[in-house]
This record gives structure tokens, C-alpha cells and sequence, in this order.
């Protein structure tokens, strides 16, 4: 296989109760499914190039984001509803079982869908998820939480940022925040950020796994934690899962957002956990 191998992506859409799901077919072979929250379908479209070099890499907008638009802007995307869209485009697509790696908020999407519908899933990667209800100060965060979300609503953007940065005690440099968050924004980064506030990012981290069902599924469910991610929220929260599933945590290269930082190295990675089953 050659690693450096780009594949065209075929862009479709899905309609779903509520929503009209944006996705992306690339490659051909097993069916890996590459899905964030609220990352979209381009956040994972460098790996998604590279693993479709022996897989059929499926790539979407949640919904509510970029380009998969939902009836009613003022209902919350909730995990389970994000769990269901998964199932259904497996099904559209007679995928399944599948691989479904998931990071961020789509790492809880992804295990809302194992507990589901456990027979769409073969193995599922759960890289990084905000199950801040496995945690003992769970109480203060969602006070943080809440105070982030109120700030973003009130049109504080950059304080709500530096909140939520500090809360996931991710550090930037002062140059890369202003880039990144105070600069110019064009209007579908500004109503993607309202939507994932306003809708996603309650519902995502107040989301508690059913342990019982996860460890009972048939599913092989495997835990990612980014190898520069130590002391963050998202690693603390992630080596709970894994204490809590009794596995050991499998370490990807980068940070929480390994896969865009680094695409070729997360994806030899991601190969071999594949080949591990």
C-alpha cells in the first residue's frame, strides 16, 4: 500500500428523521467509519485520503453541522440521535458490522451506537470522549460547562473559549488562540460554534455510558488517548472509560486532535489497531 495514496471522495447526503446527513464515500474494503462532534466530514478528510488506501472510509457532518442541516436549529443534538443518523447510514449502505472510530463528542456518538444497535459495530475506537460524568469532580464541571455555554449565548466568543480551553486544560499559544478564535469568521464557523454551544456540547458531556452494555456487546470496544494529550480533561475522562471497561488505553500520536495534526502517523496507527483484531 502506499501511504501517501489520495482517494476522490463521493459526496452524498442522507435524509434522516429531523436532519439531511452530509457524508463522504472514500476508497474501497472494509468499511471504516471516521466521525466527530462537532468535527466534520473535512477535519478527517487528510486520514481519510490516506486510509482508503484497503478500506471504505465513511466520513460525515453531524448533524446540525456545515453541510448536514437539521429542521429545528433550536432542538439539541443529543448522542443517541447522533448514535441513530450512524445506524442509519450503515444501513442505507449495507455496511455493517463496521469499524467506527469516533473522537471528541463523535467517540460518545459512537459508543451511544454500540449500546444501540451492537451488531452494526464489529470493533469501535472511542478516541478521546468528554464522559465527564465518569469523573469525581463531574459536579464542577458541569457548573464550568455551564458557565462556558452561557458565555458563548451571551457573545463572549473568545471568553468562552478561554474558558473552555481552560477547562480541558488545553494550552495554546496567545498567537495561535487569537488565530484561531478572535480573528475574523466567516458565517458557517460562526453557526457551526453557536450550534455545538447552544446544542451539542451539554447533551455530549453529561452523556453516561452504560458500562454493562458495553462490556456485554460483541463488540470490540477499544479506548484512544493522544500520546501529547497527558492531564487534559479528554485524557482523564478517556482513562476512565477504559478502568471502568477493564481494557488498557491504546495510544495515538498527537493530541486530541491527532488524526488533523498528524494524518500519516495517526493512520499507520490506526492500521494497526485495525490489524490487532
Amino acid at each position: 500500500m502506499n501511504p501517501t495514496s489520495t482517494a476522490t471522495a463521493d459526496a452524498r447526503t442522507l435524509d434522516v428523521p429531523g436532519a439531511r446527513l452530509y457524508y463522504e464515500v472514500r476508497g474501497t474494503g472494509p468499511v471504516v467509519v471516521l466521525v466527530g462532534a462537532p468535527m466534520d466530514a473535512d477535519s478527517f478528510a487528510p486520514a481519510a485520503d490516506l486510509l482508503s488506501s484497503g478500506y471504505t472510509v465513511l466520513t460525515t457532518d453531524p448533524r446540525g453541522i456545515h453541510r448536514s442541516p437539521v429542521d429545528d436549529r433550536d432542538r439539541d443534538s443529543t448522542p443517541e440521535m447522533r448514535a441513530d443518523d450512524l445506524a442509519r447510514l450503515l444501513m442505507h449502505l449495507d455496511a455493517g458490522p463496521a469499524v467506527v472510530f469516533g473522537s471528541s463528542g463523535g467517540a460518545v456518538s459512537a459508543l451511544a451506537l454500540v449500546q444501540a444497535r451492537p451488531e452494526l459495530v464489529h470493533t469501535v475506537i472511542a478516541h478521546e470522549p468528554p464522559l465527564d460524568e465518569l469523573l469525581a469532580d463531574r459536579d464542577e464541571l458541569r457548573v464550568k460547562t455551564d458557565d462556558i455555554i452561557d458565555a458563548h449565548l451571551a457573545g463572549d466568543v473568545v471568553g468562552a473559549w478561554r474558558k473552555f480551553l481552560a477547562l480541558a486544560n488545553i494550552h495554546l499559544p496567545e498567537e495561535v488562540f487569537q488565530q484561531m478564535f478572535a480573528g475574523e469568521r466567516d458565517a458557517q464557523t460562526e453557526a457551526d460554534d453557536y450550534f455545538q454551544h447552544a446544542h451539542m456540547l451539554r447533551p455530549t458531556t453529561r452523556w453516561c455510558p452504560d458500562i454493562t452494555a458495553l462490556r456485554s456487546a460483541p463488540t470490540r470496544v477499544v479506548v484512544g488517548i493522544g500520546e501529547e494529550s497527558g492531564g487534559q480533561l479528554c485524557d482523564r475522562t478517556s482513562r476512565a472509560l477504559a478502568t471502568e471497561l477493564g481494557v488498557d488505553p491504546t495510544m495515538f500520536p498527537g493530541g486530541h486532535i491527532g488524526f488533523a495534526e498528524d494524518p500519516a502517523s495517526f493512520v499507520t496507527r490506526l492500521r494497526a489497531v485495525l490489524r490487532e483484531r
